[in-house]
Formats: structure tokens, sequence, C-alpha cells
């Protein structure tokens, strides 16, 4: 068995990292005023559990918000966490970006009450948070097990929304967007990486 070569992957500076989580969340606003226009009718399109035609929601549900105030709560925590996430390079954010996506909205199909409709990028939220905070500790690198204590002590509080609790909260899209951080810290370990068979 060959090594799987791994090439460390440049950090994307501040400017593009800034550019790609503004550029997020100016696409969200997008979407939102169209749906406002619309009547709202685009949040039919959410994670619908255990529905086969919800399924398709897993890709549009973190695209969707339930109004104005539900995407502006949402609109901070993006920013910041996905500049984090963003600045540690492009290609890497990407990827851990798709791993929360899927296994939050996976996740949310497979146990979330039936006749229920999830949208919201709250799940992305939760995974980049979690992703920043355990990734330093996979990769057994200083600087971000710093960062994460950071972002810990920042946003730990958050954590608390994957409990069961306020009526109306997906908090089944909070618990599997911030497992999916935790896998995607995982699985793009570069210590991990290096090791991996072919």
């Amino acid at each position: 068995m060959v090594p799987l070569t791994y090439t460390k992957e440049p950090g994307a500076g501040w400017a593009r990292a800034a550019t790609y989580s503004i550029g997020f969340v100016a696409l969200l606003w997008l979407i939102e005023f169209v749906d406002v226009l619309l009547g709202n009718s685009l949040d039919d399109e959410g994670v619908r559990p255990r529905d086969d035609e919800g399924l398709i929601g897993i890709l549009f549900a973190p695209l969707l918000h339930a109004g104005w105030d539900h995407l502006i709560a949402n609109s901070l925590p993006l920013l910041v966490l996905g500049f984090l996430v963003f600045f540690s390079g492009i290609g890497r954010a990407l990827a851990a970006t798709a791993v929360i996506w899927v296994v939050g909205g996976l996740g949310t199909w497979l146990i979330a009450p039936e006749h229920t409709v999830h949208i919201g990028a709250s799940g992305i939220v939760f995974g980049w948070l979690t992703y920043l905070i355990v990734r330093g500790v996979f990769a057994r690198n200083e600087g971000q097990i710093a960062l994460g204590a950071l972002v810990l002590v920042l946003y730990g509080g958050a954590l608390w929304g994957v409990l069961p609790g306020q009526p109306g909260v997906s908090w089944q899209g909070h618990l599997f967007g911030a497992v999916g951080g935790v896998l995607a810290a995982w699985w793009l370990a570069p210590n991990r990486q290096q090791h991996a068979p072919v």
C-alpha cells in the first residue's frame, strides 16, 4: 500500500476569507429577498423528515430562513466563524462545509419529527463552531488549539442549542451540524491524511 501524499494548503488570506464568508451571507440575504417576493413559498423546500421528497431539502435547507429575524440571528455567527474557517484554506473550508451540510441535513431527516420542515443555516453555524473547536486537537496544531479555545470561550454557550428545548427550533439540525463539524475536523486532519492507505 502506498501512503496518500498530502500537500499542506496555504491559508486563504484575510481578503479572500472575508470575500467567501461575506459572499455566502450575501447569498442567503438574496435568497430570503426572493423568498419574500414569492410569498415565502421557498420555505417548504427544507428538510422534511422521513419523506422521500423531503430528502432534496438537505441541499436547500441551509439556504432558507423563516423570515428576516431568523436570517439576522444567523448572519453574524456565519460571518465570524465562516471567516475563521475560510482563512485556513478555501478547499479545506469547502470540504468541511460539505460534510457539515450533508451530515446535518441527513441526521435531521432521520430523527426529527415527521410532518415538520427544517430550514436555516444554524446547522452550518454549529458545524463550523465544533470544527474550529476540535480541528487543532486532530491536527495536533497548537495555534489551532488556541484558536479553538478562544472560539469555545466566545461561542461555546451556543452549544446548549443541540439539546431539545425551545419550541420551533430545530435542535436536530444543530446537533447533527455539530456532529458534522467534528467529523470534518477528523477527516481533514493533515496527520490522518498523511498516513491514510490508498
